[in-house]
């Protein structure tokens, strides 16, 4: 039999994990609005991760990392086929990782709980201009939208 006394630490552990569970929890539901730093961690690594699915021409790792809704609506091939033109002209973007985003229109999650990111990067010879739609999906913003122009 176990002491009472030696069980206050045990529930008063339990009792924060329980805690930060129920915070998580709460938290993947709704997300606020992420920091500048955070928007831009986010713009850049998904274009670099189409960058790599671009130049590999394999959308599965791509696929991996957007939203459930949108992995289910849009399969590695299709991915594929709807980035085609980029595969075939060998498009290479991944110099946005150096350059500073241009923001073109002020960041905001919509009434539908869409966070929405507008920009461009100064790259040469060409710029890359973006627009990307994230959901709470898995306790983090992942993509579920997103148009790309590199002119």
């Amino acid at each position: 039999m176990i002491p009472c006394r030696s069980l206050v630490p045990l529930v008063r552990s339990l009792a924060a994990s329980l805690a930060l569970l129920t915070f998580c929890a709460s938290r993947a539901v709704a997300l606020d609005m992420p920091s500048p730093f955070v928007q831009e961690v986010l713009v850049k690594s998904i274009l670099v991760s189409l960058n790599d699915a671009v130049a590999a021409d394999n959308f599965t790792v791509f696929h991996a990392k957007i939203s459930k809704p949108f992995r289910d609506q849009f399969p590695p091939d299709r991915l594929q086929g709807i980035f085609k033109d980029l595969v075939e002209k060998h498009a290479v973007f991944d110099a946005v990782v150096a350059k500073p985003i241009v923001v073109d229109e002020e960041a905001k999650v919509d009434d539908k709980g869409v966070l929405r990111l507008k920009g461009h990067f100064e790259t040469a010879p060409k710029q890359v201009k973006y627009q990307l739609a994230f959901i709470p999906s898995d306790g983090a913003w992942k993509l579920s939208g997103i148009t790309i122009d590199i002119e």
